[in-house]
Parts: structure tokens; sequence; C-alpha cells
């Protein structure tokens, strides 16, 4: 299955999910308690904050392995042909590792916001703030890492595979690879905009 059908599959599914657990909420009389905000308020920012660390680190992890995935089966199968495609079709592989580093740098920001944590009762609204504020942005921060990752594989198979066929084709075929690694810086900028207002947690 490609990584399009795979996406699609999830939204497909998490969008049915959603509709059948409110149409079970409301045709048995709980329709109340189908609520975003109540389901917001009900966590703790602290354990939002924590999510969306994990999604952030996670999730551009994921899109750098699927990535050196893609290009290392193009390389190697490039190679056996062609043993010279080997060696510099690894600045592919480094395209794609610079997706998992974004993350992990986005991580140890946001990770930063989390000392000063204080007991469930004592959250301010500056403390739901940074919770959502982390969580959103390490969301859309680890998703654009992981298109990233997925886009630079794509374009590195198209490399690897290129340059086997011919050499002068090595450089042409790296610059679309380039502009898709900048998706992910993109991402880390953003990243840090959404997040950067927030507070740590127990600052006043």
């Amino acid at each position: 299955m490609s990584a399009g059908k795979t996406a699609s599959a999830v939204i497909v599914g998490t969008l049915a999910a959603a509709t059948v657990l409110g149409l079970y909420m409301v045709l048995t009389g709980d329709g109340q308690y189908f609520d975003v905000g109540n389901f917001l308020l009900s966590i703790s920012p602290y354990a939002w904050a924590t999510l969306g660390i994990s999604l952030c680190i996670g999730l551009s992890v994921v899109g750098a392995g699927w990535g050196i995935y893609t290009i290392g089966a193009a390389i190697l199968g490039a190679g056996v042909k062609v043993p010279r495609v080997r060696t510099k079709n690894l600045l592919s592989i480094v395209l794609c590792e610079a997706v998992a580093i974004y993350g992990i740098i986005l991580a140890i920001v946001y990770s930063q916001k989390l000392g000063g944590a204080v007991a469930y009762e004592g959250f301010t609204r500056a403390d739901y703030y940074t919770g959502y504020a982390v969580f959103f942005a390490g969301l859309s921060a680890g998703f654009t890492n992981l298109v990233c990752g997925i886009s630079v594989g794509v374009a590195g198979s198209g490399t690897a595979l290129a340059d086997a066929h011919d050499a002068t084709l090595f450089v042409k075929t790296l610059v679309i690879q380039i502009f898709a690694s900048a998706i992910g810086l993109f991402g880390l900028i953003v990243g840090l905009l959404q997040g950067g207002q927030a507070r740590a947690f127990g600052e006043a």
C-alpha cells in the first residue's frame, strides 16, 4: 500500500470512528458529553504538552526512517549494477536524518517548558495555554517532518536511480531533493512560532 493510500485510510478510519462514537453518544442520551471543550479541559495540560513533545519527536523519527528505508532500497538496488552510486547518494540519507534532528531540536525546546509543573488542581489559564500550544505545535511539526521524510525519501530514490542511469542527472535531481528537505525546516520554524509565546508550567 502506498503512502497516500495509507494516509487516506488513517484519516477515513479516524473520521468514521469519531462519527460512530458521536452517534452512539447522541442516540443513548449522552450527547452532552460529546463535547470537545469538555474533553480538552478534563485532561491535564501537562499531559497535552508531553503528548505534543512525544508526537513531535516520534513522527519526525518515523519520517526520517521511512525516507532512509526508501532511499536505501534504491541505492542498494542500483548499486548492484552501478557501484559508483553508493557513495555520493549517501547525501540523500543525510538529508533524511536531518528531519529527525529537527524533531529532536523542537522536543528539547518544548521540554524546557515542562519545568515547575504543579498539581492538577493548581493549573492556571497560562498553564492550559502552554499545554495546548506545545501539543499543537508538536503535532504540526511532527506531521510536517513525517511528510518531509517521505518526500525526501521518494526524491532520493529517484536521484539514485537517475544517477545510475546517467551520472549527469545527479546534481539536477539533487536540487529537487533539497527543496523537499526544506519542508522540514519550514515545520521547525512554524513549530517554534507556535510554541514560542507559551510560558513554562508554574510561571506566573
